[in-house]
């Protein structure tokens, strides 16, 4: 009788790529291995992928070389958004066995079925182009919170940004297969969705790109309302073109979608939002803001924000921090601008040095915490919903309140995946 092989995965970056590795795992599950932990000896390691910053790539190396070090005998595979940009790069690291781009990651095992240790690194890649397909994904290692992917890559041209080249043409699935997938999940027992996509808002082209399923992300969101079984669903990020009025009043009145945003700024400056061919101005942002809180004041507001941008003088960065500061958000996610091969804005004059761009990290980090604080603390006293999670951490457990402040109790079994009215 054959040994039935073990494959273990590691994810890095974002949640759609955690929603996908999980569907990989579930894939190669069927076809019979044993699903390991990333730490424990397996016969395969997937490592998936991202890009958007240079740690991501050092990290992937870096994995490669503790999994030699421990296993050297074991195929490594690599998949994401790194191996479709760099698949020639990632092959070149002793160790790596195959990699896989976007058009082939969902063909892996087919792939594992064919591969010998001692052939060399494999590519299986594409030009990015020919990426029109979209693979439905979930993740379902936790009974508590799923997230759902709805959409796939983006038809921006962001300067800064490499995902239109690793994950290709926006295109999503349609509001029938989304709601199939969101009552299977709700079947399993799972309370809360978060939706993902590369470009949420987009939602609605179809397969080949080109194509609109006459659908859009708001009916999407009415749609999903209705299913029995789900008890609330976030909105992982969209931009805030996107985020239309109707949308905000939509949610303002649900039940289930929660108030809770995360909608990326990248710059408080117009100037150097046009430098990075963003598709708004600061103005339009606040409206978005103002119009939120006036029909939620209890709504969290996240912020993607980028420091160091060519261009960003310090009088640019200023304008940034005082926006961000006079601006009614709960938390900002500060990224540090790194140059990124294949970008328009390596042409762009006025780089910021490393020190300046790691200061200004800084400076806002700390701005983000004051506001989550403030935040939180408007809500002392007051009775919200958490949902617990079910692991048990050291006896504890944490939750997140409907409007996404975190909340951590000794651990009590009876709470576990139950939203529970809770006095903050």
């Amino acid at each position: 009788m054959q040994k039935k092989q073990s494959v273990a995965f590691h994810t890095l970056g974002c949640k759609l790529n955690f929603s996908e590795t999980s569907t990989l795992s579930r894939l190669l599950e069927t076809e019979g291995f044993e699903k390991k932990h990333f730490d424990d000896i397996a016969d395969v390691y997937v490592i998936n992928t991202c890009s958007v910053t240079e740690n991501a790539d050092k990290e992937c190396k870096y994995l490669v070389r503790k999994i030699q070090r421990k296993a050297p005998e074991s195929f490594v595979v690599i998949t994401g958004c790194y191996a479709q940009l760099k698949p020639k790069e990632i092959a070149a690291i002793p160790g790596v066995d195959l990699v896989l781009g976007a058009s082939e990651k969902f063909n892996i095992a087919q792939h594992l079925a064919n591969l010998s240790k001692n052939e060399g690194p494999k590519i299986c890649s594409c030009d990015i182009e020919e990426v029109t397909g979209f693979n439905a994904s979930f993740s379902a290692n936790d009974r508590t919170r799923t997230f759902l992917k709805v959409q796939d890559g983006c038809d921006y041209n962001c300067s800064f940004c490499t995902i239109p080249m690793a994950r290709g043409k926006s295109r999503s699935d349609t509001v029938d297969n989304v709601i199939q997938h969101a009552k299977s999940i709700a079947d399993s027992g799972v309370k809360e969705i978060v939706l993902t996509g590369v470009n949420l808002g987009d939602f609605g082209k179809g397969p080949d790109g080109a194509k609109k399923h006459g659908e859009t992300f708001f009916e999407l969101l009415q749609t999903l309302d209705q299913v029995t079984g789900i008890e609330r669903y976030r909105i992982s990020s969209i931009e805030p073109n996107l985020l239309t009025n109707e949308i905000i009043s939509f949610v303002a009145e649900s039940k289930k979608i929660m108030p809770h945003f995360h909608i990326p700024l990248q710059s408080g400056s117009n100037g150097i939002l046009s430098l990075m061919r963003r598709r708004y101005k600061r103005e339009l942002y606040s409206e978005r803001v103002a119009l939120i809180k006036s029909l939620m004041p209890h709504c969290a507001i996240g912020v993607d924000v980028i420091v160091g941008f060519p261009g960003e003088t310090d009088e640019a960065f200023e304008e940034t921090f005082h926006f961000l500061h006079g601006l009614d958000v709960s938390y900002l996610h500060v990224f540090t601008y790194s140059e990124r091969n294949n970008t328009s804005a390596l042409d762009l004059e006025g780089v910021v040095p490393i020190t300046v761009r790691n200061q200004r990290n800084k400076q806002l980090r700390n701005l983000s915490y004051m506001k989550q604080q403030f935040f939180n603390n408007q809500f002392t006293g007051q009775t919200r919903k958490v949902l617990f999670e079910e692991f048990n951490k050291n006896g504890m457990m944490e939750g997140y309140t409907d409007n996404y402040i975190r909340v951590v109790t000794p651990y009590r079994n009876e709470w576990a995946n139950t939203v529970v009215d809770w006095r903050l």
